[in-house]
């Protein structure tokens, strides 16, 4: 490494470094005084709070790396530039690539780093500190309650349901039809219901009709029907309302395969959310090195003064519109207006292209 490159790093990593850590502590204060109301009406101690953040600090840690990674970039390059440093290393006949390189290849390492996190880490911490965090909000023992509408949602036995309606309170359900395949995804059976109650650790389904297919596709036998009907179906109210938790615990690799055993049954609306978020996942892990890409030509820009207060004001503005954009375009890839690919890497993207174009100007 040559002592130029060891030069910029130096600053830039403990700058990081520092920047992430006071990120962190501010979330986990903020995050602590809003849920204080809850940790005195249930008692929760010291101890759990403490078990309750170390769990959450992988998930805090890679939301908040890349902001803390362009906040130092534009800080140290900042300060570089006004002290006329900048100057002195373009006039030894090093190019602009030649200086930034070390700080791109830590945006690279660092999103590599993420990506990894995202993937062998982060579903068993969020695991954690969803178990954790039921009791901090009361809910050890009742759990979660609440009403979802239009829920699709892959079960066992390769059975894909799609309701219209959905009460945990009541433990019923509107709506109903259920997808039965073989191992090859081949439809076998279908199951429509007008409604279903989940009784007795039993599902009573109501205007009950089944139809049955041969390898062909074709309807097999006459269509069976009855005003009530026991199932056996094994899922329970708690599988249907933690079917959004489930997803985010998979890893790419699972999010795949289920991907495609929906779109194999011809569920295309969940099959576009599930795509949206399989390329967010990828896009966000290079956020790291997008940020860092973006931070260096605005740092070129900061010239009398480089402290920590103009760097994290220019930081906010580039991270609230990147996020932004983030949002939006991820929104109407759901709704369909987008490609789910292109909702989830324009941002990204175009971003890129902005950076490396200013960087290339100021070359």
């Amino acid at each position: 490494m040559r002592i130029l490159d060891r030069y910029i790093i130096k600053p830039l990593v403990s700058t990081f470094l520092g920047c992430l850590f006071i990120f962190i502590f501010l979330y986990v204060i903020s995050d602590a005084l809003s849920r204080l109301d809850d940790i005195l009406k249930h008692h929760v101690g010291l101890t759990f709070m403490y078990h309750y953040y170390l769990a959450s600090l992988p998930i805090i840690a890679t939301q908040t790396a890349p902001i803390a990674l362009l906040l130092s970039t534009i800080y140290v390059f900042g300060k570089l530039n006004r002290d006329n440093e900048l100057i002195a290393m373009r006039s030894s006949g090093l190019s602009l690539w030649q200086i930034c390189g070390p700080s791109i290849a830590i945006g690279l390492s660092l999103s590599i780093l993420v990506f990894s996190t995202n993937e062998k880490i982060i579903p068993a911490a969020r695991l954690n500190a969803d178990k954790m965090k039921k009791t901090l909000d009361g809910e050890k023992n009742t759990g979660p309650k609440e009403v979802v509408h239009n829920l699709t949602f892959y079960g066992l036995e390769n059975r894909l349901f799609f309701i219209n309606y959905f009460d945990s309170k009541t433990n019923t359900m509107e709506g109903i039809t259920i997808l039965e395949h073989d191992n090859q995804q081949n439809l076998t059976t279908k199951i429509t219901a007008r409604r279903a109650a989940y009784k007795d650790k039993l599902w009573f389904f109501y205007e009950f009709n089944r139809l049955n297919f041969d390898a062909q596709g074709q309807v097999s036998d006459d269509a069976i029907y009855r005003q009530e009907e026991i199932t056996d179906i094994t899922e329970t109210p708690q599988d249907f309302l933690q079917q959004k938790k489930h997803q985010e615990l998979m890893t790419i690799a699972q999010l795949e395969d289920y991907i495609w055993k929906l779109r194999k049954s011809g569920a295309m609306p969940a099959v576009r959310n599930l795509l949206v978020e399989l390329h967010q996942r990828y896009a966000s892990s290079f956020s790291s090195l997008i940020l860092i890409l973006i931070g260096i030509p605005f740092s070129f820009k900061i010239r009398k003064r480089a402290n920590i207060f103009s760097s994290f004001g220019i930081c906010i503005g580039i991270s609230f519109l990147y996020y932004v954009l983030t949002g939006i375009s991820l929104a109407l890839g759901k709704s369909g207006m987008l490609f789910p690919f292109l909702s989830a890497w324009i941002a990204p993207i175009g971003f890129s292209i902005a950076a490396l174009r200013m960087i290339q100007e100021s070359a």
